[in-house]
């Protein structure tokens, strides 16, 4: 088992004191993986960056959680799963939707499935899609956008999921009753 430091306001390099304390505003404490990144203020920031964008593209709630469940439950993140499902049970987020992309079954809304759908295929074919891949996510009302826009969303847990699992990362307190284990 590896770990990690996790930082705090007053241990972290000072490029990243600043960027701690945004996380502490913004959530309320400081998320355990903020304190791991903060070693690295430039990681930190492209993190916290990359974060902002991504709820800044086209996709809703729902969506914007597919994706990003989809990947930290093909990555095995203890860390991100339990965090979250908080996360989407505060974006209101249906606990039909949540409780299926924990449980790696197939979502009820074929829209939404075939952004789950996607979502796997990038992660898991590391960008290699088939032509047939990208015709049944169009097929589902989505485009090239969006295909971009999970791009954004896998750098980001790609961070988040690497760091967790090299760091061993805590699950920070106000998501340990979302616990998770991979199947």
């Amino acid at each position: 088992m590896t770990t990690l430091k996790i930082q705090t306001i007053e241990t972290a390099p000072e490029k990243s004191k600043s960027l701690l304390e945004d996380s502490k505003k913004a959530y309320g404490m400081i998320p355990g993986l903020h304190g791991v990144l903060a070693t690295s203020p430039q990681l930190l920031k492209a993190y916290q960056d990359l974060h902002q964008l991504f709820t800044e593209t086209s996709f809703n709630n729902d969506e914007l959680t597919v994706v990003w469940q989809t990947i930290n439950v093909e990555h095995a993140c203890h860390y991100c799963v339990p965090a979250h499902t908080g996360i989407a049970k505060m974006m209101k987020v249906d606990d039909t939707i949540i409780n299926a992309l924990r449980d790696e079954t197939p979502l009820a809304d074929a829209k939404l499935e075939a952004l789950r759908t996607m979502t796997l295929s990038l992660t898991r074919n590391r960008g290699n899609v088939s032509q047939e891949d990208l015709e049944a996510f169009y097929a589902a009302g989505y485009g090239e956008q969006q295909v971009l826009e999970i791009i954004l969303g896998l750098s980001q847990k790609v961070i988040s999921n690497y760091t967790n699992h090299i760091a061993n990362t805590p699950v920070d307190e106000a998501f340990q009753k979302f616990a998770w284990s991979k199947k």
